[in-house]
C-alpha cells in the first residue's frame, strides 16, 4: 500500500489544499520528516533542492500553530526569493485554515512588515532583516515554539551563521529546531551540538535520479559558446529553460545578446532590485517567460516547475554548484536535460565534479552552426565592471590566451 498524506496523519483541510495544487502523495523527505516534526522532535533534514522540503516542514508547522496566539514559528531562508517562495507555498497549504504568514526581507520598507508580523503566526525571513527588527524591538520571538533553518549550508556559505546564532539567542530554549540542508558543515554541527535537543536526522535522495535527467556536455571553442547556445536553443524541443552563468556581468551580456538574436530571455542576478527579481521569477513561474539567464542566486531554493532544460554556459568554481544547478530540472517524475558548454577554463572544475559525484555525463559531437557576433558595447557601467576588455568582442572570461585543450571524459563520466 502506497503512502498518502492521510496515512502520515496530515489533517483533511491541508490534504484538500495539497490535492488542488497537484500534490497527490508525499515525497521521500515529506514522508520521513512530517511525522517526526509533529512528534515534537528536533530534526535535521538532508535533501536536495526540489525534494519537497518546504512542505516537509511547512505542513506540520501549519497544523501545530494556534490561530490568534501571535508569532509561534519563524523560518529563516538565505535569500529574498526563497522567503517569497516559501511564503507563497505556505499560504497554498493553509488555504482552508486560519493561518497568517508574514514575509520579512530587506530592500523594502519596514513598516508594512511590522504591521504584517503583528497579525502573523508564522514569519518567513532572511537573517539580516530579521535581526534588524529584533534590534529595533519591532518584534519579539520569546514565545516562539518552532525555529526552522532552511538551506542551512547556503546560510554558512553566505556568511549568515552569526546572524542565525543571534536570532536563536532571542528565542526560548524550549523551541523545537528544524534544520534543512544539502550538507552539514562544522558551523551547522555547532548549532546541532549547542542548541538542538537529541536531534533526529533524516535523509532523502540527494541527487536527481538519472533515469529522469539526461546530462550532456560539449567541448567548444571558448569563442563559439554563444553561437552554440543559440543553435541549441533553436534546435531543442523545450519548455522552460534556465541558463546558468558564474558571473553577473556574463548574465547581463548573454541576456542582451540573446535578445539581439530575437530570443526572448529574462535575467536574474543579485544586483537587480527586489521588485524586479520577484517580477522575473513570477513571470517565469507562470510560463510567461520561457528562458531565464541566471547567476547562482537562482541555483538554490527556488522551486520552479516544468524546467525541461538547464544549460551551464560556464561552471562555478565550486563543484557542488553543478549539482544544485542541474537539480532545477527533472522534478516530480518529469524528465529533464542538462547541457554543459565546456570551454578551456571549465575543464578543471568539470574534472572535480566527475571525481566527487556519481554522475553519468555524455559528450555530444561537435555540431554545425552559424558563427555569431557577441556584442560587449551596451553601456559604460558594464565596461567599468571589468566584465570584458574595452574594444574586445568577447567578455574577459571568454578571451582565449591559448588554444583550448580538448579533454576526453569517457573514463570518468560513468561512475559506480
Amino acid at each position: 500500500m502506497s503512502t498518502t498524506f492521510e496515512t502520515i496523519g496530515v489533517m483533511p483541510q491541508i490534504v484538500k489544499a495539497l490535492q488542488e495544487i497537484g500534490f497527490s502523495k508525499p515525497t521521500d523527505i515529506q514522508e520521513k520528516a512530517i511525522p517526526l516534526i509533529k512528534q515534537g522532535k528536533d530534526l535535521i533534514g538532508m535533501s536536495k533542492t526540489g525534494s519537497g522540503k518546504t512542505a516537509a516542514f511547512g505542513i506540520p508547522l501549519i497544523e501545530m500553530i494556534t490561530p490568534g496566539r501571535g508569532v509561534q514559528a519563524i523560518i529563516l531562508a538565505p535569500t529574498r526569493e526563497l522567503v517569497h517562495q516559501i511564503s507563497i507555498e505556505l499560504k497554498k497549504f493553509s488555504k482552508y485554515l486560519s493561518c497568517h504568514i508574514a514575509s520579512v526581507f530587506g530592500g523594502v520598507a519596514m513598516n508594512p512588515q511590522i504591521q504584517e508580523m503583528s497579525h502573523a503566526e508564522i514569519i518567513v525571513a532572511t537573517p539580516g532583516r530579521m535581526l534588524d527588527h529584533l534590534q529595533r524591538r519591532t518584534v519579539s520571538l520569546s514565545a516562539i515554539k518552532f525555529f526552522v533553518l532552511d538551506e542551512a549550508d547556503k546560510m554558512v556559505e553566505m556568511g549568515f551563521i552569526e546572524d542565525v546564532e543571534r536570532i536563536l539567542s532571542a528565542t526560548s530554549v524550549e523551541r523545537q529546531i528544524i534544520l534543512f540542508g544539502a550538507t552539514l558543515s562544522k558551523e551547522i554541527e555547532g548549532i546541532r551540538n549547542n542548541h538542538m535537543h537529541q536531534p533526529v536526522t533524516v535523509e532523502a535522495e540527494m541527487h536527481v535520479k538519472e533515469n529522469f535527467l539526461e546530462q550532456y556536455y560539449y567541448n567548444v571553442d571558448q569563442r563559439e559558446k554563444f553561437s552554440l547556445l543559440v543553435h541549441l536553443l533553436k534546435k531543442e524541443k523545450r519548455d522552460l529553460v534556465i541558463i546558468f552563468c558564474s558571473k553577473r556581468s556574463t548574465v547581463e551580456l548573454l541576456t542582451k545578446n540573446l535578445r539581439l538574436q530575437g530570443i526572448k530571455a529574462d535575467m536574474l542576478h543579485g544586483k537587480m532590485t527586489q521588485n524586479k527579481r520577484l517580477h522575473v521569477i513570477d513571470q517565469f513561474h507562470a510560463g510567461k517567460a520561457t528562458i531565464l539567464v541566471a547567476s547562482s542566486v537562482a541555483a538554490r531554493g527556488l522551486d520552479i516547475k516544468d524546467v525541461s532544460h538547464v544549460f551551464n554556459y560556464d561552471l562555478a568554481q565550486d563543484p557542488q554548484e553543478y549539482v544544485h544547478r542541474i537539480g532545477r530540472t527533472a522534478r516530480a517524475g518529469e524528465s529533464g536535460k542538462a547541457i554543459t558548454l565546456l570551454g578551456y577554463q571549465d575543464h578543471d572544475t568539470f574534472r572535480q565534479i566527475l571525481s566527487r559525484y556519481h554522475l553519468t555525463v555524455h559528450e555530444l559531437p561537435k555540431e554545425k552552426y552559424p558563427l555569431l557576433g557577441f556584442n560587449t558595447h551596451f553601456e559604460d557601467r558594464e565596461r567599468r565592471d571589468g566584465g570584458f576588455h574595452r574594444g574586445s568582442r568577447f567578455p574577459r572570461d571568454e578571451r582565449r590566451p591559448f588554444p583550448p585543450r580538448r579533454r576526453n571524459y569517457s573514463r570518468s563520466m560513468t561512475r559506480d
